[in-house]
């Protein structure tokens, strides 16, 4: 017996170890094989598309953020309603210990000016095909094109593959088939079922860090489509958010409408729509703008004289145009108007572009290890999981905090049974 120097976790001698079986090669099935490997268990990851970490890939095009470097408190805050299940996996595993990892495969990470941490490469690839390289030293076996269909008798495993269905009879499993966000790069959701068919309750999965719906004007949508907003204020009751947000043909996009999504998600199920206020000036208080505004030329138009006076640009301008009302002729009805335009969100966009999910396994039905309560043996991890977090870092962090916390009481519970 030994102790893993950098996790400090026993390690398994060689009669000892066991089959542990992972389902799904995104970053938590990843993480979690290494682990569970390094303690010295035969691990073998299932994978139902021809390669792994697909979605892992995409997220890295435009710059691979793989955590934050605010303090730690700060970053735990920002997973709102999931903070209290999220802080103990994520105080285990912090930011810190993220980045050693990394740069502990050649990352080289680096913090950029927003706090945002990311590799020197900025893209996934380089960083994936180390980690693959370094869970093939490790012995783990990566089996794609192979789908999880069930559970059979004493949590064995079904799987569908090309040439048919084979039953996998492992000593313990652990499931990180993420959420139902961009389906078409392996997760769909499907796993719901088996697990409700086991009496295994869940929040229903629901698009997070997603775009909104808005019933532009067929002008608005064919001029403005494709432009940013730029430094702009966001706000839905008494919350609001800063940053850019992109105009699409359906309605908004960008960062500061992703750390909205739950409050409007929330007024979404009660109400068949939600306003979202868009402050254009937001580093100008609205007595100072309507000083500005209140000096117009006699026959000056009002796209020239807001362009002048307020530094607006055409999608802006046109987006006051929206409202329902006439803009206002007014010195202050019409700073008023662009402090707090009303834009009226109708539904969120759908789980195919969704960058993440909301909703998953109930934590009620885990244990302290992430362990199924129903199902001894059996560990979740990462998006299945019911929590979400905006963008910027803590998506990535709480994943794998959570297949590391799932990894060790995986480990934990087959030690009990040695």
């Amino acid at each position: 017996m030994g102790v893993d120097a950098q996790y400090g976790f026993v390690v398994t001698k060689d009669a000892k170890s066991r089959e542990v079986a992972i389902i799904g090669a995104g970053p938590a099935g990843l993480f979690a094989a290494e682990i569970i490997a390094r303690a010295g268990h035969r691990v073998t990851v299932y994978e139902r598309m021809p390669s792994p970490a697909r979605k892992f890939l995409l997220a890295g095009r435009g710059g691979l953020n793989l955590t934050h470097s605010e303090p730690l408190e700060t970053f735990l805050s920002r997973y709102g309603d999931s903070a209290d299940e999220i802080r103990g996996a994520v105080e285990a595993f912090p930011p810190a210990q993220l980045i050693a990892w990394a740069d502990g495969l050649e990352a080289h990470t680096f913090v950029g000016s927003s706090g945002r941490v990311f590799p020197n490469a900025m893209k996934a690839s380089p960083l994936l095909r180390a980690w693959l390289r370094r869970l093939d030293d490790l012995g783990v076996v990566l089996k794609t094109r192979h789908r999880w269909s069930g559970f059979v008798e004493n949590n064995e495993l079904s799987f569908e593959k090309p040439d048919g269905t084979i039953i996998v009879k492992p000593d313990a499993s652990l499931f990180a088939l993420g959420g139902a966000s961009w389906p078409k790069l392996g997760s769909d959701g499907r796993w719901i079922e088996p697990f409700s068919s086991l009496g295994v309750a869940s929040e229903p999965l629901a698009p997070a860090n997603c775009g909104v719906v808005v019933p532009w004007s067929a002008i608005f949508k064919s001029r403005f489509e494709g432009c940013a907003l730029k430094r702009v204020a966001l706000s839905i009751g008494a919350s609001t958010t800063r940053g850019e947000v992109i105009i699409t043909k359906h309605g908004l996009e960008g960062g500061a409408i992703y750390a909205l999504i739950p409050l409007l998600r929330t007024a979404l199920a009660t109400h068949e729509s939600a306003t979202l206020a868009i402050d254009l000036k937001p580093d100008m208080d609205v007595i100072t703008l309507a000083e500005r505004l209140s000096k117009r030329r006699p026959k000056e138009t009002l796209t020239n004289f807001l362009r002048k006076s307020a530094h607006l640009d055409p999608a802006a301008i046109a987006l006051l145009r929206e409202e329902q009302t006439p803009v206002p002729e007014n010195a202050e009805a019409l700073a008023a108007r662009i402090k707090a335009v009303s834009v009226n969100v109708t539904a969120l966009s759908g789980l195919d572009r969704a960058i993440s999910t909301a909703g998953g396994i109930a934590w009620s039905e885990l244990d302290n290890r992430l362990m199924v309560r129903r199902c001894p043996g059996v560990f979740v991890a990462g998006e299945m999981l019911d929590w979400e977090a905006p963008t910027g870092g803590y998506l990535l962090q709480a994943t794998i905090a959570t297949a590391f916390k799932a990894a060790k009481g995986l480990l934990n519970w087959l030690d009990e049974r040695q």
